[in-house]
């Protein structure tokens, strides 16, 4: 029971967050914002879409793991912060507002991509509470292949703000 919960918990969890993210991509636009390398995104859904379908199809029955059943809920501690520090920046594309600085503050202070680190986390952990190595091998590496371009393109996005005196 305890892990249909959970499961139900991420996609419920994911679900709210693309409503979220939606809401701030036109709150940003609207203020002037730009969106970049949006080509990518694609690639980005579909690792999480399989991801989710994998557990989905493999986890329900398996017994959970605590220990990472722990580290997974802990990683959700460290998602709010990194969603509080960002506020209505949050989104799930690469969003700029011309003028504004980067955030540093909470995670941001310490952390460059302190997001992605939960993401990787979570993509880790989560098949690990069911006992599905071979699922957080697999899409640990697609994640972080998909993060390779992610990253570039992010980072090549923020240069300008970094430069900023």
């Amino acid at each position: 029971m305890l892990g249909i919960g959970l499961l139900a918990f991420v996609i419920v969890q994911r679900l709210a967050e693309l409503v979220y993210a939606r809401a701030n991509t036109a709150h940003l636009l609207a203020a002037g914002a730009v969106e970049h390398e949006a080509a990518h995104y694609g690639l980005i859904v579909a690792v999480h879409l399989s991801w989710i379908a994998a557990l989905l199809w493999l986890a329900p029955g398996r017994p959970v793991v605590m220990v990472f059943f722990i580290i997974y809920v802990l990683l959700q501690g460290f998602r709010v912060w990194v969603f509080a520090s960002l506020g209505r920046r949050w989104t799930t594309r690469i969003i700029t507002v011309p003028g504004e600085t980067l955030v540093a503050k909470g995670p941001y202070k310490y952390f460059r991509h302190p997001n992605y680190m939960v993401v990787c986390g979570e993509i880790a952990c989560l098949p690990l509470v069911f006992g599905l190595w071979e699922i957080a091998l697999i899409f640990t590496v697609l994640n972080v292949a998909v993060l390779f371009i992610r990253i570039k393109a992010e980072e090549q996005a923020l240069q300008p703000l970094r430069q900023r005196p």
